[in-house]
């Protein structure tokens, strides 16, 4: 959510940057609330005169009836009733204004920074590095359900009986490395110097309308029924929503939080789920990195939050390449983002494991998250995330980019520790 200054002051940049991310049915909004602002600052102006004039009024009955001036004083008694009404309809009338004008305000999308490449959608986005070299063996790379069949380390066929599509069953091997991945990106991001959390998977709706968008929200998010609850789609909403209606400290900024949590999602929209793999699902794990900064620092820490994934997927063997989010593929919220793509051999082309985005003040004018600097003077925090890791779609990366020939699959020398073996086998048929 951006300043409402910003409307008032430069309502064109406002409009360029929503013809920017090819947004224009939103323009109208612009000038519709700043018609609205002016007509609350009209409103809250006319509640402080009605309050001092009742102010005024109530002293005056108050020094009639001490000189006996009943009859005056009825009359000025009924005076301040009327007035009493009419500030009423008015305060009424300005809580309904400052509604109207929230609402609005929550869908005129951020301002991208101007390093972002402006494009229509993600077909736009821009590759920005490289990091290992992308190779293709020359045995054929099998489907990632059927690496994991092969080594009995996935059930889907049980998981649509008990769940439908969607979802699955991890088992033996497999499901040992999926957890030991995640304690490896934990262990990652402390040594990095990050918090670990374990944050709550249910959040309220004040919370989920503070951390994402609306069409965010009703694409990705699951309500609870008859509760103010819904599930995480992943844990920065909890751990973003940890420091709802807060002041901080300026020098103990910044705040650098890793956290685990499952993560629950509609995957509602044009992709669909899978009915036979991993990569798009309603359940999975995740481990991500969360900061909280002051404004001035934030972008530093965007180029070091996905730094830290590209650095963790190349301990793990795996080729990796940065993707700039262009203005078309970027959510209302977010000033700057980028995705990490992990190589696919099967696919010969690289693929989407993690995102890193820089928020502005976005989340923090949201829900209230605010800095107290040495001189006492209040602002809003920056707020950026990042995954580290999220199988099991990083499963795939990681089956494909592991595998030999005859179907067994190399572990790592940073996960063998973890893992306790170098090798995951494929089981003798009985």
């Amino acid at each position: 959510m951006i300043d409402i200054k910003l409307i008032r002051t430069n309502p064109e940049l406002v409009k360029e940057n929503i013809k920017k991310k090819f947004q224009d049915e939103k323009l109208e909004l612009v000038d519709k609330v700043a018609e609205l602002d002016k007509q609350y600052r009209e409103t809250k102006v006319e509640c402080d005169s009605l309050r001092n004039q009742r102010k005024v009024k109530s002293k005056e009955i108050g020094g009639l009836m001490a000189k006996g001036q009943k009859d005056e004083a009825e009359k000025v008694k009924a005076e301040v009733s009327e007035l009493g009404k009419k500030l009423e309809e008015m305060e009424a009338l300005e809580v309904k204004l400052e509604g109207d004008i929230r609402q609005i305000m929550l869908v005129i999308p951020n301002i991208i920074d101007d390093s972002v490449p402006i494009g229509k959608d993600d077909s736009e986005n821009v590759e920005v590095e490289k990091f290992g070299e992308p190779a293709v063996p020359e045995f054929e790379i099998p489907y990632h359900v059927d690496i994991m069949e092969k080594v009995n380390g996935i059930d889907l066929d049980s998981a649509r009986k008990t769940s439908g599509n969607g979802f699955y069953y991890l088992c033996g091997d497999i499901a040992q490395l999926q957890s030991c991945i995640l304690s490896y990106a934990r262990d990652f991001m402390i040594d990095k110097g990050f918090t670990y959390y374990i944050p709550p998977f249910m959040i309220r709706s004040d919370v989920v309308t503070g951390v994402m968008s609306f069409a965010e929200m009703e694409g990705m998010m699951y309500k609870i029924e008859g509760e103010d609850l819904y599930l995480i789609g992943t844990s920065e909403h909890s751990m973003i929503g940890k420091f709802i209606d807060t002041i901080l400290p300026e020098d103990e900024l910044p705040k650098t939080l890793t956290s685990y949590s499952p993560c629950f999602r509609k995957e509602v929209g044009a992709h669909g789920i899978e009915e036979r793999g991993v990569y798009r699902i309603h359940q999975f794990e995740k481990q991500e990195m969360i900061v909280v900064c002051k404004p001035e620092e934030s972008m530093d820490w965007f180029h070091k939050l996905y730094s830290y994934t590209v650095e963790f997927f190349r301990t793990l063997d795996i080729p990796v390449r940065t993707l700039e989010c262009c203005s078309g593929d970027l959510a209302d919220l977010k000033v700057k983002s980028l995705d990490v793509e992990a190589w696919s051999p099967r696919q010969k082309k690289y693929f989407e494991v993690g995102s890193c985005s820089n928020l502005g003040d976005a989340q923090a004018r949201r829900l209230g998250i605010r800095v107290k600097g040495s001189d006492g003077n209040k602002y809003f925090a920056h707020t950026l995330n990042n995954t580290v890791v999220a199988p099991p779609r990083m499963l795939i990366a990681f089956l494909e980019n592991n595998l030999n020939e005859d179907g067994s699959i190399r572990i790592p020398k940073a996960l063998q520790p973890y893992m306790r073996k170098e090798l995951i086998k494929v089981p003798e048929k009985k």
